[in-house]
């Protein structure tokens, strides 16, 4: 989807870029599945438009600073960063090259390369009279690192007796009262619902853009954007006494991280954002205060911000301070790595809440990957062993249900890609693909292979041939269509097909014409590899 608001520059190449980012997570603890959850996202959505041959750029990073990190390092006894810079080395970069999250860049807000052009841009909205200096009074969370609205609050009974509760973190508001800068965000109301009049498929799904629109309609406050209590965070260049609120330090990793103010080339070429992918309860920040700072700043719009739901566990969102933080290596040290991309993007539809249990996991991969897929993988290689010697005949007997796999390939790309490449429906993409592989394992059961090689006539071996050629050519097809949710899995699968030797790497099968069919070349030599989901043991402890 091309930017909204304004048409990027492009490179000296002409060469735009699609521009994904994630949240930058807060590192006040390891990663869990709802931070993995939308990684893997971000990266089946580049992963899929680099098979389309786009230029690519995918960002993820973490968020270094506020009062939450420097909380966390002292309860540690470090300093907030060698707090940082433990996490980050020791579990954030790590577990992404464990997920195989193929980013361009990871930012982190404590880098010069961030700070100083955080400045710049802070003291360009005070140059510009978009930034006064006030007093706030209000309750604060924390964890949110947010002035909450008391409609925000619940209550606190039973376990916090008279106090109010953030409704994320259940934990008791503090209520703050400093001197601040505030940035005049109450005058961008008009301008933001205007936008999001003409732009409609700017917040996504549409019960989070109601929720702005509605949110917006009510009136915005002036936003607090300095603190004055603690010196964890980026100084505000006019006076030091202040720190840069965390929040807008954050949302300008989006443009700090491709050039913005020392790089121009990249920033025309990257900037803004096709898709912002964030948790649902950083919405607001995403649809409302960062729109409004580029507005301030003279900045073409992001193309949309697409906001994920919570995956739950006991009907509490998943969390480390609800103590419900499941680590993602507890399940890929069972299920493995491909899996685990596969199951929270087929199992929850993108934009709403979903509820993870082991057993639904189980299951699925039992019924969807081992039998239906993985099975069909290992059919297909077995019979052409058998029967030809590992050697992949010529297709020479083709009829209507030969016709009907091939439209059903050519069907599942183009559903795919539309579902995936344009409206973020990974499920429903998953879907389309699994549905071409049901069709397929249908289609043997149908054609019965291991009868038709009884019969020695020259028909009989012309029919026999064309049904493995077209099982073959078939996962060939898939292999492509499954390469950017399960790629270490489609490279086990295009090497057993023998595919390389033909058509080349995998990585430079383009996505759109994988539905065309006849690419596997007759003669190719395919192997029974390892399998490629073997069966489960028994749950862990």
């Amino acid at each position: 989807m091309a930017a909204t608001g304004s048409e990027k520059q492009g490179t000296s190449e002409g060469v735009q870029a699609f521009y994904v980012s994630t949240p930058i997570y807060y590192v006040n603890d390891a990663p869990h599945l709802g931070h993995a959850y939308t990684t893997v996202a971000g990266d089946v959505l580049t992963r899929w438009h680099r098979q389309r041959g786009e230029k690519v750029w995918y960002l993820t990073g973490t968020d270094e600073h506020g009062q939450k990190i420097m909380r966390t390092a002292e309860a540690n006894n470090v300093t907030p960063q060698e707090w940082c810079d433990k996490l980050v080395e020791e579990s954030w970069k790590p577990l992404w090259e464990h997920l195989n999250i193929a980013n361009d860049d990871f930012i982190r807000t404590t880098e010069k390369r961030h700070t100083d052009r955080v400045q710049e841009f802070v003291q360009d909205l005070f140059d510009k009279d978009e930034i006064y200096k006030g007093g706030y009074e209000g309750p604060y969370c924390v964890g949110c690192e947010e002035y909450k609205l008391p409609g925000d609050l619940i209550e606190g009974e039973p376990d916090f007796p008279g106090q109010k509760l953030c409704p994320i973190h259940k934990k008791p508001v503090e209520i703050l009262k400093e001197e601040n800068y505030f940035f005049k965000l109450s005058e961008y109301g008009p301008k933001l619902l205007e936008f999001y009049e003409a732009n409609p498929g700017f917040i996504q799904p549409e019960s989070a853009r109601n929720e702005v629109v509605n949110f917006v309609r009510q009136g915005l406050q002036d936003l607090s954007i300095s603190r004055s209590t603690f010196d964890w965070g980026v100084p505000v260049p006019w006076d030091e006494k202040h720190v840069i609120y965390v929040w807008v330090d954050a949302l300008l990793n989006y443009a700090t991280a491709v050039g913005y103010g020392a790089n121009q080339e990249k920033f025309d070429a990257t900037f803004p954002a096709d898709v912002h992918l964030v948790g649902k309860d950083i919405l607001r920040f995403h649809a409302v205060i960062w729109p409004a700072m580029l507005m301030a700043q003279g900045l073409p719009m992001p193309g949309r911000v697409a906001a994920n739901g919570w995956l739950m566990v006991g009907g509490e969102k998943m969390s480390k301070s609800n103590l419900t933080g499941i680590k993602p290596q507890d399940l890929t040290s069972h299920f493995g790595v491909d899996a685990y991309r596969w199951y929270f993007l087929r199992a929850i539809s993108f934009g709403s809440d979903g509820s993870f249990s082991w057993e639904d996991f189980s299951a699925r991969y039992t019924s969807e990957l081992a039998n239906d897929y993985g099975n069909l993988a290992s059919r297909v290689a077995a019979m052409v062993g058998k029967y030809y010697g590992g050697t992949l005949p010529a297709a020479e007997a083709a009829g209507a249900a030969e016709q009907a796999v091939q439209e059903g390939l050519a069907k599942a790309v183009t559903e795919s890609d539309r579902l995936i490449g344009e409206e973020l429906d990974f499920q429903g993409g998953i879907l389309a693909i699994f549905d071409f592989v049901k069709q397929v394992n249908g289609y043997i059961t149908e054609q019965e292979p291991w009868k038709v090689a009884k019969d020695e006539s020259p028909e009989g071996r012309a029919r026999l041939a064309t049904i493995l050629y077209t099982a073959a050519e078939s996962l060939r097809g898939v292999a492509v269509l499954l390469n950017s949710v399960m790629p270490e899995t489609s490279q086990s699968l295009w090497d057993s097909l023998g595919a390389e030797a033909g058509l080349g790497a995998l990585a430079g099968q383009k996505l759109q014409e994988s539905g065309v069919w006849g690419q596997l070349p007759a003669g190719a030599t395919v192997t029974k590899g390892a399998v490629l989901f073997p069966r489960l043991e028994e749950k862990p402890a």
